[in-house]
């Protein structure tokens, strides 16, 4: 709970500090992206620049926005403001990473849906659904994360279960800080309590 306080705390001052999307409203018009009911959920459609989010906060740059390796975010035009896309267009809670790499500082138009209560977490974060470089006529959607996992993940990729089950970093973390992410004794404890 400490770690998710501690990110939310974060993600607001970032939002406050360097002008993350926050109240919105009038980029829905034209929008074609899917509502799903979520809190202050709103359509957005938009154009901008997809960038390396730590490149643009602080500077520190790598070739190809890293490679899919680092978070990437969208500079609208509209108003300068760095949006967050923290998830594609498909129904798991996946990244929009993938969709985004191949636009590394290109400019590019986007249709998807702003999600967050804006008062509980100091801005709106965006599900991509659509995305296509500027004025191209045709629509990609945003769901290359699966193909993507499966082709960085040759040997777990068909096996049974989850995929967060059989993915190499996951298990790579939890040999290294266990289940919870507080070490082995933690996860001991909670067993024997629990069982």
């Amino acid at each position: 709970m400490k770690k998710i306080t501690v990110l939310t705390a974060l993600l607001g001052g970032l939002a406050l500090s360097s002008g993350i999307a926050q109240a919105e409203g009038e980029f829905s018009e034209g929008s074609n992206a899917k509502e799903f009911g979520f809190i202050d959920e709103e359509q957005a459609t938009f154009s901008g620049k997809v960038v390396d989010v730590m490149c643009e906060l602080s500077g520190n740059c790598e070739d190809n926005c890293g490679n899919g390796e680092r978070l990437m975010g969208i500079v609208r035009d509209a108003d300068n403001k760095l949006i967050l896309p923290l998830k594609n267009a498909q129904l798991a809670f996946n990244g929009p990473v993938d969709d985004l790499v191949p636009y590394c500082n290109k400019q590019v138009d986007v249709d998807g849906v702003l999600i967050g209560d804006v008062e509980s977490y100091g801005a709106k974060f965006y599900m991509l659904q659509f995305i296509k470089e500027a004025g191209a006529p045709e629509w990609s959607k945003a769901n290359l994360w699966t193909a993507a996992w499966k082709a960085r993940n040759p040997e777990v990729a068909d096996g049974k279960g989850p995929w967060f089950k059989r993915d190499p970093r996951v298990a790579k973390q939890i040999e290294a800080t266990g289940y919870f992410g507080i070490g082995h004794e933690a996860d001991e404890k909670y067993r024997a309590e629990n069982e």
